[in-house]
């Protein structure tokens, strides 16, 4: 774990404290619902797409699973001993219920998990046809592929950024759509809050080193549904290749970095991540007869591992559901 100031712990607790505010409030709301139904049998209370969304990613059950089935006995069990990673959580998207886990809701960095949020963000309040130009603000590590000058529509600038991993264009959204990227943390750190991830900070777009950037595998699996539950988002993280467009003409031929997708049947995403600080980092998805798992890997040992135990814990959690599907 991550040696954090004294600050971090309060920054944790004021966050908890906060969901826990919402938390209540939400069932307070839900409380006068049904107290005003009261009398009406065909009173119904009614969620909107956004409340079951919402539901649907707080539902993480992390104990019945255990109760149900004897996980030890399940293929594949033995071999989780092999992974290197320092945290993960597997959960069934369906039933919320964890298949496995490791210091999943302790604070981790996430490296470019991080992008995820910039490109829910982008795609919730961008105007996907505005032209964004890479000037030199925002042109700041320079290993990426855009170029200073270059410029994008917004559609397609996510597109390369998710794809790619591209931390400039990361920077470019941000500005473009935050007006600053201070002010796009403070968004992402409001959504954050929203989404119930208590132990998550945003402290810039892109998931470059930064000791207030953190989340935890639990928080990041959260968001991980939610921005799926976007078509345009799990349309995005889907994609393997595409050649993105700039504005002058020119046309750049991006390649997913997630192998994921081109090596494991089923796989629907994510996202990469790496840094030194946070090491190697996988966000992914996969669908198989139905069953939809989300997994969140943080800080395996390379990057060529973050695959590999990926597929480990993929292929044990489909072995598992498999199991208690015929129970």
């Amino acid at each position: 774990m991550p040696n954090f100031a004294v600050d971090f712990e309060k920054t944790i607790m004021m966050k908890q404290n906060k969901g826990l505010i919402v938390r209540l409030m939400c069932v307070m709301s839900l409380f006068l619902v049904l107290f005003n139904g009261c009398g009406n049998k065909e009173a119904e209370v009614t969620l909107t797409p956004e409340q079951l969304r919402l539901q649907k990613i707080a539902n993480i059950d992390s104990t019945s699973l255990q109760t149900i089935l004897p996980l030890d006995s399940i293929e594949g069990y033995d071999r989780l001993a092999e992974i290197s990673a320092e945290a993960w959580m597997l959960i069934d998207d369906s039933t919320g219920l964890v298949i496995s886990q490791k210091y999943a809701n302790e604070p981790k960095f996430i490296a470019s998990l991080t992008k995820m949020m910039t490109c829910l963000l982008a795609l919730e309040k961008g105007n996907m046809t505005d032209t964004v130009e890479i000037t030199e603000d925002v042109f700041i590590t320079k290993d990426s592929r855009v170029r200073l000058g270059d410029a994008y529509e917004v559609c397609y600038l996510i597109d390369e950024m998710m794809l790619l991993s591209d931390n400039d264009a990361a920077y470019a959204l941000a500005k473009h759509i935050g007006g600053d990227t201070l002010r796009f943390c403070e968004m992402m750190n409001a959504k954050a809050d929203y989404l119930g991830m208590t132990n998550t900070h945003f402290a810039n777009p892109n998931g470059m080193p930064n000791l207030q950037n953190y989340s935890s595998a639990c928080d990041l699996v959260k968001l991980a549904r939610y921005c799926m539950a976007d078509s345009a988002f799990a349309q995005i993280v889907g994609t393997v290749e595409k050649d993105i467009p700039l504005t002058d003409g020119r046309h750049m031929p991006c390649r997913n970095t997630n192998a994921l997708l081109m090596t494991y049947e089923g796989c629907i995403g994510i996202k990469t991540g790496f840094t030194r600080q946070a090491g190697n980092c996988l966000a992914s998805a996969a669908t198989r007869d139905g069953v939809t798992l989300y997994l969140v890997l943080l800080n395996s040992r390379s990057m060529s591992s973050r695959f590999k135990e990926s597929t480990l814990l993929l292929d044990y959690g489909f072995q598992v559901m498999n199991a208690y599907k015929n129970k």
